[in-house]
């Protein structure tokens, strides 16, 4: 086979052929570095990029165990990149601040050891937005990742350089993480999967805020549904240092379906959630052409309403948000000298967080608790309820974030992507799809959401909707031609 041709096959047909040996691990690695070396100067996806020999040293150690019998898991031989915010034993975690400077960790955070334990080779870093704050991934450390469908626009964020890594096919899967959309949105202006678990799903670990963090998760992204469960199944389960992680288990990732089907559900349409909240023209209509097609599965599609007011979910977000940001980076907003060096917004962050009450903290969680008795109320009626990912197309990769939506000014840095913000304060598990392009070329996905730990339930309906329309193989970047 061609290096094109084994950076083709997604993740499951690949880790086949590696088990069969009709693929090297070397053959793989080297493809995988030619690819980096190719496209990543221009598209700046892949950052503290490992050398070369001692990548290909440790896939020819991968090829003697299999010769051997010995395959450790489904990833054998895989090149993984770990998003910047996350530690990987020997690279520096940034996190896209110069503030943080490039010491190398010391150990890996448990769901790069889960990779590892399942075979992945860590290659380096995916590129994020400073602290993953925005969802458009630049930093004065590394600059900016760029779009793989027009590298003059945003890659999203803050899983930004995991997603172009991606549809770039430099890496068969990845791992990204999510508060405000950071597994969703990339994946959207990316053309990809991208999946946000339940609440506890994938255990944080190390973590400082062990009973606080309920707002951020890390989670999987994929060319696929499938490859996207597997890499799921591999991250998630229960770990005692993590007291709010999950206890049931997935089916095991080797497992031939691990997801299941889904027939004759009832999916709730939210369109903009809210009337008032603005987005830009050509999304709806991308996202109601997808859902027309769920009725060849016998799904039945109907309009359907949050009652729950749009400035209580934002009020609730803000103060949260506000809590754990300001907390995390608190410390480092005290010396004057590592202050200077943060970027706007995280001192925005912190200094509104100084300002919060415990009165104001408690009557957030109570609207939380409120939207999601509201979300729960609705899913009495629907299997699922679906919105679109995005307000806005990828943007202007000059920017640092849209001032406007529709002609509707943002108050906020994040204010443009306030239509993921209800799944994320409820803890849902969350797809986005891909669901087409607009007239300009840009991609849009869709988001699929289930009730609380529905998460194979919704890559259930998130594998009939690729089979319906198969966007991530009909349509790959120019840069691949």
């Amino acid at each position: 086979m061609t290096d094109t041709d084994i950076l083709d096959l997604n993740a499951t047909a690949l880790s086949r052929r590696i088990a069969q040996r009709d693929i090297s691990c070397v053959q793989l690695m080297q493809a995988s570095l030619a690819r980096i070396e190719a496209l990543n100067p221009q598209f700046n996806a892949i950052v503290s990029l490992r050398d070369a020999p001692t990548l290909l040293a440790e896939a020819k150690q991968r090829d003697d165990a299999l010769a051997q019998g010995q395959r450790a898991g489904w990833m054998h031989g895989f090149p993984v990149a770990v998003k910047d915010l996350s530690d990987a034993q020997g690279l520096p975690t940034t996190m896209g601040s110069p503030a943080i400077g490039q010491r190398p960790a010391a150990a890996d955070a448990l769901f790069v050891q889960r990779m590892k334990a399942a075979g992945a080779i860590v290659i380096g870093k995916t590129n994020t937005p400073e602290f993953g704050l925005g969802s458009h991934t630049y930093n004065p450390v590394f600059g900016t990742t760029l779009n793989a469908y027009d590298p003059s626009r945003t890659a999203g964020g803050s899983s930004g350089g995991a997603a172009v890594a991606l549809a770039l096919r430099m890496l068969p899967v990845a791992d990204g993480s999510d508060m405000g959309g950071s597994l969703r949105n990339p994946a959207a202006f990316n053309n990809l999967v991208g999946f946000r678990p339940s609440r506890g799903r994938v255990p944080a670990v190390p973590a400082e805020d062990a009973f606080f963090q309920q707002l951020g998760t890390e989670g999987p992204m994929g060319r696929s549904v499938e490859d996207v469960a597997r890499l799921l199944s591999t991250m998630s389960g229960w770990d005692a240092r993590a007291p709010l992680s999950l206890t049931d288990t997935l089916p095991d990732a080797e497992a031939p379906d691990p997801i299941g089907r889904a027939h004759g559900k009832r999916i709730g349409w939210l369109g903009s959630i809210w009337p008032d909240l603005p987005l830009e023209p050509g999304i709806v209509p991308l996202c109601e052409a997808a859902l027309k097609r769920f009725g060849e599965l016998g799904c039945v599609v109907e309009p359907c309403t949050l009652e729950f007011a749009r400035e209580r979910n934002w009020s609730a977000w803000l103060r949260l948000r506000q809590l754990l940001v300001g907390g995390k980076l608190g410390a480092l907003y005290a010396d004057p000298h590592k202050r200077a060096l943060l970027k706007p917004e995280a001192v925005w962050e912190i200094e509104q967080s100084h300002a919060l009450t415990a009165a104001q903290l408690y009557q957030a969680s109570a609207n939380r608790t409120a939207l999601y008795q509201a979300l729960r109320k609705l899913f009495e009626r629907y299997d699922y309820l679906v919105a679109p990912t995005a307000q806005v197309f990828p943007f202007d990769a000059t920017l640092t974030w849209p001032g406007q939506v529709a002609g509707t000014a943002m108050d906020t840095y994040h204010r443009w992507m306030e239509i993921v913000t209800p799944f994320t304060l409820a803890g849902l598990p969350v797809a986005s799809m891909p669901v087409g392009f607009s007239a300009q070329g840009l991609p849009m996905g869709m988001q699929i959401v289930g009730p609380a730990l529905a998460d194979l339930d919704v890559l259930a309906l998130a594998r009939a909707c690729e089979s319906l329309t198969q966007w991530t193989e009909r349509r790959r970047p120019a840069a691949l031609a």
